[in-house]
């Protein structure tokens, strides 16, 4: 962590102790040509042309000359009758008051105002016009991220991609902190202070150590996705890899949103999604994503994604608040992309889900031949009651330990995939 503390400090201390010019790290290749780009593109009436002229120091810093639409009231937030304590919580987040407009900190990243605008859209923030709005981070963000498409090291297309992977995951992850995490932690206290009142000190305690922990946790998670790739047995296979796909579904949700009062039901799903997401995750699955009555997971092996379906309707079961789960896993070549995963046979461990009877686990044929390969099962049952007959007659050798039995069920059309011919996979003795 003392790496991270020293990579922090570089980007939140002394980069905002002094001025963004379009000389620093990332935008000396491109400084004077964007600086023109982005004149070109001021909109009227903004800070750039006429009464609100945006001039540059000795420095080279952009500064406003406070005759535009921009007021020290806006950027303290009392001006156009923002709440004050929403404003410093910002700046205590941030680390920095508002200074720029999306015009001024594009001019100062050395980016076009086009570039930067797809950078933050990417990130999942609105057009917010050419309000003062912008602080010295984000400056500094603009400049690595058009900094690693100028050394070669990102394409334009890929650093857009970059942003809005990061912007979407962080924000769920924000989100679920705020009406979580926070909400349960601010309820009044025996001192008589409001929610409101403790929001700030409490949010100024929790920041630094919530920081650390996140990076700990996004390099934890970067190490073995690498890992994971680098075993791959060819470039082609590391982005379109045979992968173990499954859903996990609950039986009659939709009943239930109409019988069960809204807090009830927002129980029920965390439940579901906490006990999803540790059984995936202890067995070496990986969550992709939660759809409220239904999770997405995926393995490497067919075995350990056999073992987390028939554990998620193990433990579903003992479970009295839970309803009916079904459980549908195909094996084949995935496309995965910003964390998600496509294609067939994604799109068949989906249907394999909707025809599977309640708390049981389908498969599809590729994954009980997989099962079959890796002794995991064996591949035909008359064949292995026939081994162990043998072996108990001492005319031939046991058979292997096997984990899972495979029942082939009844051939049946499936919507769009043809005719498949699904397995009911099950426990061995």
């Amino acid at each position: 962590m003392g790496e991270q503390r020293d990579r922090k400090g570089s980007a939140q201390g002394s980069d905002r102790e002094r001025p963004v010019t379009p000389d620093d790290a990332g935008a000396t290749s491109r400084g004077a040509d964007a600086e023109g780009d982005a004149v070109g593109e001021a909109p009227a009436g903004d800070p750039a042309s006429g009464d609100g002229a945006v001039t540059e120091n000795g420095d080279g810093a952009v500064t406003d000359s406070g005759d535009g639409p921009e007021t020290a009231g806006d950027d303290n937030g009392e001006g156009n009758g923002e709440n004050t304590l929403a404003v410093k919580l910002e700046q205590l987040i941030l680390g920095a008051e508002r200074r720029y407009t999306p015009f001024q900190a594009a001019r100062s990243a050395g980016v076009s105002m086009d570039l930067a605008a797809r950078f933050w859209r990417a990130m999942g923030f609105a057009d917010i016009g050419q309000v003062k709005a912008l602080t010295e981070a984000d400056v500094l963000a603009l400049r690595r991220l058009a900094g690693l498409v100028e050394s070669g090291l990102l394409s334009e297309a890929m650093a857009v991609q970059v942003a809005r992977s990061t912007g979407q995951t962080t924000a769920r992850l924000a989100d679920w902190q705020i009406d979580s995490f926070l909400e349960g932690l601010t309820e009044p206290q025996d001192s008589g202070l409001t929610r409101t009142e403790i929001t700030y000190p409490l949010v100024e305690l929790l920041l630094p150590e919530l920081e650390e922990f996140l990076v700990y946790v996004w390099r934890r998670q970067l190490a073995a996705a690498t890992g994971r790739v680098v075993q791959a047995q060819d470039d082609a296979e590391m982005v379109d890899r045979r992968l173990a796909v499954g859903f996990a579904d609950l039986v009659g949700f939709t009943r239930l949103t109409r019988r069960l009062e809204e807090e009830e039901l927002g129980e029920l799903v965390e439940a579901f999604e906490t006990t999803a997401a540790d059984l995936v995750a202890a067995h070496g699955g990986r969550l992709i994503k939660t759809l409220g009555d239904e999770v997405l997971f995926a393995a490497d092996d067919a075995g350990v994604a056999a073992e987390i379906g028939l554990r998620l309707i193990e433990t579903m079961g003992h479970d009295e608040t839970m309803p009916e789960l079904r459980v549908g896993i195909a094996f084949g070549t995935v496309t995965t992309r910003m964390g998600d995963v496509f294609g067939t046979t994604v799109n068949l461990a989906s249907r394999l889900t909707s025809i599977a009877p309640k708390d049981a686990v389908l498969v599809d044929q590729a994954f009980a031949e997989e099962l079959g390969r890796t002794g995991e099962a064996p591949v035909s049952e008359a064949d292995a009651a026939a081994a162990e007959k043998a072996a108990q007659e001492g005319t031939g050798s046991p058979p292997p330990p096997y984990r899972f039995a495979l029942q082939p069920m009844w051939q049946r059309p499936v919507r769009g995939l043809g005719v498949v011919e699904p397995w009911m996979l099950t426990r061995r003795g």
